[in-house]
């Protein structure tokens, strides 16, 4: 990061705060087919795979364009391209309402998806106006717009049954266009476009912004993001549909429980940024992914009946998650993936200060594109496998990956930085009995032997 000037800390709370209050309208148009859409597919007698690509088909657009709209903010400024991204958005949510078969409504989605980019810009300029210790916090907050989702959970059902389906996508519409000119009002340019500007400095070449993405730990904080982001938004939008298929609820009270699951995983965002900021990204992480482990294993058991033999007879019971427990623990996850969302973005200003936009967009791309590969993968599961606890089944192989490779990637830093951590380590019994052995060699005037490789003792 540039530090070219020292920002006033009345320019800097409103652009930290409207750049969370514009994400939090965006991530709820962003998700709006979670709600919606299951009115459409009943609608359009639509199967689970097909409902699964209708509500990942905006988070397609909003991932892939997300590497580019990091760009163009490091280069232009966020601001600006904050507005365009927020306009464009409202003008497609809109046109939502004249979709009428099943490619039309793909093809609306793909516009509505641009709502979804403006994760990366904000990330860009948020990150601008902090220092490094307070970047973690700061992006935290900003982050926490992922209440979105919640936001469209609560109030989405309710103006879908008193007004229908379409009122919710021209209500969310008019959102952006009214949140649009506030920030564009409230917020100034930041720090760095504005030190550029007085000196006349250029924006760099598209090619110089790219240059990091050639590390691979660049993917690898994609990896993770895949997950901790992806997989978030995949359950956001597959958990309303999951209630009504497995506990027969209506949409009012599944989309009330899915911000269950929605609310943690923003809010704690926050507590996620302050934590990376006081004991480390990577430690966040490993909370992240332990903890991610242990949620995704009890939620993908499947319901089962058992039968055992008894004593006189037959015993049968069942073992399932009923909706209270099933909420508890996504819950849970929802929390630990607010973590992990925070802690790795917490690095990339670190390790990548001058292209945190180009970095920042493709991380973010690839945690988008789990968002859209999730809810389609979970459709085809449940069509083709028949159980519903399928999707916690992939999500817990998608944590386990990450969590191995992340400690292999770990260890390999440790050892380039203390080589000596690459040598064998003996018990100190053998150590204390290998010197007696040397000593009394000595003393009979012979030669020291190696060390057996198997006991560590020299070898006669």
């Amino acid at each position: 990061m540039h530090e070219t000037a020292t920002p006033a800390s009345r320019d800097q709370g409103r652009a930290l705060w409207l750049s969370t209050l514009a994400f939090t309208i965006c991530f709820a148009a962003w998700t709006i087919f979670s709600i919606i859409g299951v009115q459409i597919k009943k609608d359009l007698g639509l199967s689970d795979a097909q409902f699964g690509l209708l509500v990942g088909t905006p988070i397609l657009t909003g991932s892939l364009i997300r590497l580019i709209l990091g760009i163009w903010a490091d280069q232009y400024g966020g601001r600006v391209v904050t507005v365009a991204v927020m306009l464009l958005a409202a003008l497609a949510t809109y046109l939502l309402t004249y979709a009428y078969d099943y490619p039309t409504f793909l093809l609306a989605a793909l516009g509505v998806g641009l709502a979804g980019g403006v994760f990366s810009v904000g990330v860009a300029y948020v990150s601008k106006w902090f220092p490094k210790e307070k970047q973690g916090t700061a992006l935290g907050i900003f982050g926490a717009g992922n209440i979105g989702a919640a936001v469209t959970k609560f109030l989405a059902p309710l103006v879908m049954v008193a007004l229908g389906w379409k009122a919710v996508a021209q209500i969310w519409a008019l959102g952006l266009v009214v949140m649009a000119l506030v920030f564009y009002l409230g917020t100034k340019d930041d720090p760095d476009l504005a030190a550029r500007r007085r000196v006349g400095l250029k924006p760099e070449p598209l090619s110089a912004m790219l240059a990091p993405l050639a590390n691979l730990q660049v993917w690898r904080f994609s990896l993770y993001y895949f997950f901790v982001f992806g997989g978030f938004v995949a359950l956001a939008l597959w958990l309303p549909r999951y209630y009504t298929g497995v506990y027969g609820l209506d949409i009012v009270t599944a989309g009330w429980l899915a911000a269950a699951y929605s609310i943690p995983g923003s809010l704690f965002r926050v507590l996620g940024g302050s934590l990376s900021d006081r004991y480390g990204a990577r430690k966040v992480m490993y909370w992240t992914f332990l903890g991610s482990c242990a949620c995704t294993f009890l939620l993908s058991y499947p319901a089962t009946h058992y039968v055992v033999s008894g004593i006189r007879g037959p015993i049968s019971f069942d073992l399932a998650l009923g909706p209270v427990a099933f909420t508890a623990l996504t819950f849970g996850l929802g929390f630990f993936m607010s973590l992990g969302k925070a802690a790795v973005f917490k690095h990339i200003p670190v390790y990548y200060p001058d292209r945190v936009g180009a970095v920042g967009g493709v991380v973010g791309l690839i945690g988008g594109l789990g968002g859209f590969v999730l809810p389609i993968a979970f459709g085809f599961m449940n069509d083709l496998v028949g159980v519903w606890t399928s999707c916690f089944m992939l999500l817990f192989v998608v944590v386990a990956g990450s969590t191995a490779w992340m400690h292999a990637a770990v260890r390999a830093m440790e050892k380039r930085a203390h080589p000596e951590l690459r040598q064998p380590k003996d018990l100190p019994e053998l150590e204390a009995l290998r010197a007696e052995v040397e000593r009394l060699r000595a003393l009979r005037g012979r030669p020291p032997v190696p060390a057996s490789p198997l006991t560590g003792v020299p070898a006669e």
